[in-house]
């Protein structure tokens, strides 16, 4: 055993970096080489094909088939040129992953032989077999049938010998099985009910495009010590393991040099990616030892969701050549930061215009403020929604662990912006006002510069923060699916501009006979008038103080936020009154795509905690407690040993230390014996509870906090222990790459 983990450690620690040749092209011009982008489509496809393709990305036009067919065949031509000989429909079911069937293209001839086929009717639809898939009760086990149906807007592209196309993945019946599909429908609710408001200041505005910029943080671990870790290999965290007496008190990896093996790493990462067409900007050390951080330029949200899901997959691909392993479970290791995955969140129109930020003109900044006031009405409204749709099994260890956002939905706003909306909530509404001209406006609000951001700090402590011309939603898991929080925040956002919209449109009447003659425009007193109902209604979700205080979770509560911190009770807002009204309304999901997701999320969470309790204890009885036994064995010949060899006073004395260790180990294999019997019979309960939300709730209440109590007397025992003889590399040798 002990032979086993150091010839592991050692070799881990003798890895040498691979030879990463980059192209000779700048990244420029190998950028998107394995995507049938535009580019690829103008000279692949007819001109005419190539236009109606535009016009389907673009305008969301209906796909003909013999549109379809086209585009198959120059497709195929691109492909076969790449060396491609099958092709897959990639979809995001409700497994936080991706899956996908290859299919090659061949088929027969009809003479005896096989031909090279692709039509539009492959490429537009597939049926993936959908009974084992996760799907809430929507489908029976023997209803199989499943459809996937091709996303236009995200681009196709090959992935080794394959044509990999994105696609939604829909029941028989029609209902999503998939976080693609409410995410478009999301994404088109939040352009029209922007559009709509927009049309307020520019009526040439067409269409408003949610954007996504996230932040993937991820740790590196050499992969002999990943193989001789079995709670890392089959739960992707460790359930046990002492403090390094060295981590990252010192503050030193943080934006330190990157190691040459990872460094290596990283260069062929972000050659993959960007021939991926996955924009990759900034590399750097994160907090914690071996933690690393990769974030891209901003993309329209689909398209950034789906690269984002692309790329978790590339990186283990492209870790294992280099002799790691990449965790993205949010609290790998106990003591030290865990992973996020913030999301940078904006809306722009067509015509280039970001919405989040300050503009020259008094018209431009009243815009401003409507989209501000209103993405803070819609998190607002739905705090607790938000927070279900980034909380997890995994991401319930890191938040609120002063290391990452609190449990708490809040929005930290900055000084300036904070006084912009004050003014406008507590200013005399008709000195907002003075005559401006043929324009017959003049904000009186004091000047705001173009880039905010430089003239406010940082809040890390707040989940939903801004930062100059977007928001950042912080509480983002680093292993979940981006799509399950921009779902949410693009829905709750396009319910306040609808309702905004429906109020300023009522009192523009109103005001139409109140300002008759005097050179006021009647829509900007109704804007006005709304935005500071709106300022004073959402007040309570704008916080900018020290989030992990105990001080801000009793005022949150006294604000009416929620305050929850159990997993599975998070999950009950998803089928609030107000929540699936408001997807309803919109038409992102039903109530019976909510249910059914949640049933999916109760079995997850139970499943996961299910899993860990059996790696702990299979832990705990077959690799700790032997070993600990054998060392106090140990210990127990050397007092007889010293018993013969000294006087009784002197063995006594001599073996006074031995017989302490070999009481502390008999309490401490006692204590965890016993746990582990508790931990069996509880779960053995909580499995005969027929209902998911029950039982999730059970795993929750009587089967997690089990976990750390074992932890506490195994970690306590590695430090008792020979380290010879302990089975398990320790967080020292995990943590630090050589």
């Amino acid at each position: 055993m002990e032979a086993l983990r150091f010839q592991v450690v050692g070799e881990a620690f003798k890895k040498k970096p691979l030879c990463v040749e980059a192209p000779s092209e700048k990244p420029s011009e190998y950028f998107g080489l394995k995507v049938f982008n535009r580019q690829k489509m103008y000279k692949y496809l007819p001109k005419s094909v190539y236009d109606k393709m535009i016009d389907v990305i673009e305008n969301g036009t209906r796909l003909d088939r013999a549109v379809a067919d086209a585009v198959a065949a120059g497709m195929m031509q691109w492909a076969q040129e790449n060396g491609v000989t099958h092709y897959t429909h990639w979809f995001q079911p409700l497994t936080e992953g991706t899956a996908e069937k290859h299919d090659s293209f061949i088929e027969h001839d009809g003479k005896g032989g096989m031909i090279e086929e692709f039509s539009g009717k492959l490429l537009v639809q597939q049926e993936p077999d959908a009974s084992s898939f996760p799907s809430g009760g929507i489908r029976s086990t023997f209803e199989a049938r499943g459809y996937s149906a091709w996303d236009p807007t995200s681009p196709v592209f090959i992935m080794d010998d394959t044509l990999i196309i994105p696609t939604v993945f829909i029941s028989y019946s029609g209902e999503a099985l998939d976080y693609k599909a409410p995410l478009l429908r999301a994404l088109k609710a939040v352009n029209l009910a922007a559009t709509d408001v927009c049309h307020y200041f520019d009526p040439e505005v067409k269409k408003v495009v949610s954007n996504l910029g996230w932040e993937q943080e991820y740790f590196l671990v050499d992969e002999g010590l990943y193989a001789a870790r079995p709670d890392l290999l089959l739960t992707g965290r460790t359930l046990m393991g002492h403090d390094s007496a060295k981590n990252q008190q010192m503050d030193d990896h943080y934006f330190g040099a990157i190691p040459e093996r990872v460094a290596a790493f990283m260069r062929e990462l972000e050659i993959e990616a960007l021939e991926l067409g996955i924009p990759c900007k900034t590399r750097h050390n994160e907090v914690a030892p071996n933690q690393f951080e990769l974030a891209p330029i901003f993309e329209e949200t689909n398209l950034a969701v789906d690269h984002n899901m692309l790329l978790m997959s590339v990186m283990k691909k492209v870790a294992r050549k280099h002799g790691f392993r990449v965790l993205l479970h949010e609290k790998p290791f106990a003591g030290i930061n865990g992973s996020g995955k913030h999301n940078n969140w904006s809306l722009s129109t067509d015509n280039g215009v970001l919405l989040h930020a300050p503009g020259k003109t008094a018209e431009q900044n009243l815009r401003f403020a409507t989209f501000i006031v209103e993405t803070l009405m819609g998190v607002y409204k739905h705090n607790g929604l938000l927070k279900a749709s980034i909380m997890s099994a995994t991401n319930a260890h890191r938040l609120g662990a002063n290391e990452a956002p609190p449990a708490i939905i809040s929005s930290f706003l900055g000084k300036q912006l904070s006084e912009l909306l004050d003014h406008i909530e507590k200013a005399d509404k008709d000195d907002l006002f003075a005559m401006g001209g043929k324009q017959g406006m003049k904000m009186d609000i004091p000047e705001i510069p173009e880039l905010l951001i430089d003239n406010t700090d940082r809040n890390r402590t707040s989940p939903f923060a801004f930062t100059g011309n977007r928001f950042e939603f912080r509480a983002v898991g680093s292993e979940a699916n981006c799509a399950s929080a921009m779902i949410t925040l693009n829905s709750a956002v396009a319910e306040a501009l609808v309702d905004f919209k429906k109020r300023v449109d009522a009192r523009i009447p109103e005001f139409e006979k109140k300002l008759a003659g005097t050179g006021h425009t009647a829509k900007f007193h109704a804007i006005i008038d709304v935005l500071r109902e709106d300022i004073k209604t959402c007040k309570p979700i704008r916080f900018d103080g020290n989030g992990y205080s105990d001080e801000w979770k009793a005022e949150a509560a006294k604000r009416g936020l929620d305050t929850e911190t159990s997993c599975p009770k998070i999950f009950e807002r998803y089928l609030d009154k107000e929540s699936i009204a408001m997807f309803e309304s919109l038409g992102v999901m039903t109530k019976k795509e909510l249910e059914a997701r949640n049933e999916v999320k109760w079995e997850t969470y139970t499943k996961k905690i299910q899993i860990e309790a059996r790696v702990l204890g299979d832990l705990s009885m077959n690799h700790i407690i032997p070993v600990a036994t054998n060392y106090q064995s140990q210990l127990l010949r050397n007092v007889e040993r010293m018993t013969t060899a000294f006087p009784a006073d002197k063995a006594k004395e001599l073996n006074a230390r031995n017989l302490k260790l070999i009481e502390e180990i008999a309490q401490r294999t006692a204590t965890i014996e016993t746990k582990v019997e508790e931990l069996v019979a509880a779960r053995k309960v909580a499995n005969k509870i027929e209902d998911e939300h029950e039982k999730a709730i059970a795993y929750h209440d009587t089967i997690a906090p089990m976990f750390d109590t074992i932890r506490y007397q195994i970690d306590k025992l590695e430090l008792i222990v020979d380290d010879a003889l302990w089975p398990l590399p320790k967080y020292r040798e995990l943590l630090f790459i050589r």
